[in-house]
């Protein structure tokens, strides 16, 4: 995006790639059965609040947490889709001083983000890295990954507590680590759940830890 692009319009085309993002979730969404559409995040009847935080990266993140109402420079830009009812909040240095103080030089720091902001429950966290512009296809790409991708992880976790009936609240606490983009929490969680050391230290992908448990699971009980 241009640098001669002010604030405002700034603003503006965030805003608009939060809408096409939350399309593209309920156009994938669409495809897939009532059931697992109904358990992705998004869908609930309360209204939620995507933050997006200026650090080196621009993180933009969906959470369900009250905030205090905008004071001073902040802004807040409502919106609505297919039942969806967001508001957009946008916060940087100047508003909260401690994202400046957040050293991303060797990668995104979407937890100390969190923590900055004092956010703990998310629905949804993206890092987007400097220079990747907000085009509508990157917010195509980003709703309709981020759709399959929670589809996916619901599907996994329910078969985790059918394999381990009798540890539904750990697999719910792994649920939660896994929402919130807490990679070490969830790593102690699955090795927890599965008895033995079966996530090694250096595996911090999300996505790999829950696989890793899950197939450790289903070995085991054949």
């Amino acid at each position: 995006m241009a640098s001669n692009v002010g604030p405002e319009q700034m603003r503006t085309a965030m805003a608009d790639y939060v809408r096409a993002a939350h399309r593209a979730y309920v156009d994938a969404a669409d495809a897939l059965p009532p059931g697992d559409r109904a358990r992705l995040p998004l869908f609930t009847d309360e209204p939620f609040t995507v933050i997006a935080a200026g650090t080196r990266y621009l993180h933009v993140l969906a959470t369900t947490d009250p905030l205090p109402l905008p004071e001073g420079p902040e802004v807040a830009i409502d919106d609505e889709l297919a039942g969806l009812k967001w508001s957009v909040r946008f916060f940087d240095p100047v508003v909260s001083p401690g994202l400046g103080l957040i050293d991303e030089t060797e990668g995104p720091q979407p937890q100390q983000v969190r923590q900055t902001l004092g956010v703990r429950s998310v629905m949804y966290h993206l890092s987007v890295p400097p220079g990747s512009g907000l085009t509508p296809h990157h917010a195509q790409h980003a709703g309709t990954g981020l759709a399959h991708s929670q589809a996916a992880a619901d599907r996994d976790f329910t078969t985790l507590t059918q394999l381990v009936p009798n540890q539904g609240s750990l697999v719910a606490e792994m649920y939660s680590a896994h929402v919130n983009e807490m990679p070490n929490a969830l790593r102690l969680l699955a090795n927890e759940l599965v008895g033995h050391t079966a996530v090694s230290v250096d595996i911090s992908d999300l996505d790999e830890i829950r696989r890793l448990a899950l197939t450790t699971l289903r070995g085991s009980s054949r």
